[in-house]
């Protein structure tokens, strides 16, 4: 991520001292150096109201100030700052300020009376610091506006597969880890109110009428987690006709890689 020297020099920068002869000086360096965007202001009770309505990229502020001195000012720019990073250079004659006004939010300081290239220099690499942090915010909002969107988009195919394996199917099915149906849904199921018994579960009775040998082999492929494709099994009823299911499915896991059950589908196959 690069900041190009025309965002440099086309950054906003607010000029506050109440001193008229230093904020020429300031203005008058900033514009030699092709700044664009210089303004300034003496009343530093303007500040907080400047800024929420131009949301300068650095504000050079005097410490030494009648009225509101610096560290009010920097307490109400800490109250309506909408930025994470707010870039202001203070400008002090007193040493024993410099760390209090890190600490009040300054991120960096000046000493009085200038050096003009170390003003310049300070200025220069704040607004790059200023002008990253910006565009580390703005990716970071297009990527959460990303992610947002293609969240969206695979509930919305979650939700139309689910709905095309319902219909092309007898029952969609899923089962928790002990090997209770949590949810059982399909055209069949749903139209004639069919309950379908656990699959594989140790507790069907013997005469149920499900060939036993079929059931224990999808018994093993679950107590194993392992998926299983278009699994047979049959049951005789008590009229004797049989019925024959095909069924698949596959395990689940959570984030966390535990088990959670099974999920899948199954259909009736019809004599021909």
């Amino acid at each position: 991520m690069i900041v190009a020297e025309s965002e440099i020099l086309d950054a906003t920068i607010l000029v506050v001292d109440d001193q008229e002869s230093n904020v020429l000086l300031l203005e008058q360096m900033l514009r030699d150096a092709g700044y664009t965007h210089v303004s300034s202001t003496m009343d530093p009770a303007t500040v907080c109201a400047l800024h929420r309505r131009n949301r300068y990229d650095v504000i050079l502020l005097d410490l030494q100030m009648p009225v509101m001195d610096g560290f009010q000012v920097m307490a109400g720019l800490k109250t309506n700052d909408a930025d994470g990073y707010l870039a202001v250079l203070v400008v002090t004659a007193q040493p024993g300020h410099k760390l209090r006004a890190l600490q009040a939010g300054a991120k960096d300081f000046v000493s009085k009376p200038f050096d003009l290239v170390e003003v310049k220099t300070r200025i220069r690499n704040m607004l790059e610091v200023r002008l990253l942090y910006r565009k580390l915010e703005e990716s970071n909002k297009v990527l959460e506006a990303t992610v947002r969107e293609r969240t969206a988009e695979l509930r919305e195919s979650e939700a139309r597969y689910r709905s095309l394996t319902e219909l092309a199917t007898d029952w969609y099915w899923e089962q928790d880890e002990v090997g209770n149906f949590s949810k059982v849904s399909g055209p069949v199921l749903e139209m004639l109110g069919i309950r379908v018994p656990p699959l594989g579960a140790g507790d069907v009775p013997v005469d149920s009428g499900w060939d036993e040998a079929e059931r224990r082999s999808l018994m093993a492929a679950i107590e194993s987690r392992q998926p299983f494709l278009e699994y047979m099994l049959s049951r005789v009823n008590a009229d004797g006709s049989t019925q024959r299911f095909q069924v698949s499915g596959e395990p689940m896991f959570s984030r966390t890689c535990r088990f959670i059950g099974y999920r899948g589908i199954g259909v009736e196959l019809r004599a021909a």
